[in-house]
Parts: C-alpha cells; structure tokens; sequence
C-alpha cells in the first residue's frame, strides 16, 4: 500500500489554487458589457457593468455650453457596439426627463454624442432632483443605469 503524504499534496493543491487566482487576476474581463463616458474627448469614466452603482457619479460642474459628451458602450454579447441605441435622462423616480436616440454603429460611430447645453437645461427645468443616465439597446432592452449626475 502506497502512502501519500498529506502535507505534500495540500501544498500541492494550495499552489495551484494560488497559480489560478494569479494569472486569473491579469486577463480581460470576459462576459460583461462596458462603457467609456468621455468630455470633449477626454475619458473621464470607464467602468464594467458589475462594479458598485456608488463608483458611477459623472462630475460635470466645470463644463461650457459648447461641450460634448460621449458616451461608447460595448456589449459582452458581440463585444461591440449595439443597435437601436438610446440614452435616457431620468430621475430619481424613474421618470424620463428625456430621451436621444442614435443610429447603429456602422453610421455614426461607436460613440453617442449629447450636447452638455441640454443637460444643462434639463437639469435647470429639474431642480433639486437627482438625475441618471440610463442606456438602452435592442441587446439591453431592460436598460442600465450607466451613471449619475452631478452639475455642483
């Protein structure tokens, strides 16, 4: 009868569980959507879908009249952009305040241009509320909060 030693075989089996978390840590998230949100070109965002909603707050009190903001989602499912894509302005009660909608990809580009001035106007015609940018596509129907929104 062979006898295994114990305490080489957990060592053994503790290594390649360490091995695994390791290489693991370095790969590319697999299976989750992603979004950049950027200001006149510059990122100022770029987050997965399953980080905490805390982490997703746009700061936009420095901004112009003039300035754009973009925002670029790519999908898990086709890892790219989607089709019938739309970008809601909602507040804290889920009410649309309003509503841009943007061609496919193929057309416009995989970013989602909305003039900064219209926030601001929104945001203006809805003091004190709490307002969210949610993003909707035919492959994300039900919609993601992708941010809020802080003008102050």
């Amino acid at each position: 009868m062979k006898k295994i030693r114990l305490d080489g075989a957990l060592m053994l089996l503790f290594t390649l569980i360490t091995l695994s978390f390791t290489t693991s840590g370095f790969t590319n998230r697999f299976g989750l959507d992603s979004y950049e949100i950027y200001l006149n070109n510059r990122l100022l965002m770029k987050q997965y879908v399953n980080q905490p909603l805390n982490l997703r707050v746009l700061q936009l009190e420095k901004t112009q009249q003039n300035d754009k903001l973009q925002i670029a989602y790519t999908h898990c499912i086709n890892k790219g952009t989607g089709t019938g894509r739309a970008v809601a302005l909602k507040d804290e009660n889920g009410n649309t305040l309003h509503k841009w909608s943007f061609t496919n990809a193929a057309g416009s580009g995989p970013k989602m241009t909305i003039a900064v001035k219209d926030l601001l106007q929104l945001q203006k015609k809805n003091p004190g509320h709490e307002l969210s940018l949610y993003y909707t596509a035919h492959e994300l129907p039900k919609g993601e909060m992708i941010s809020m929104i802080r003008f102050k």
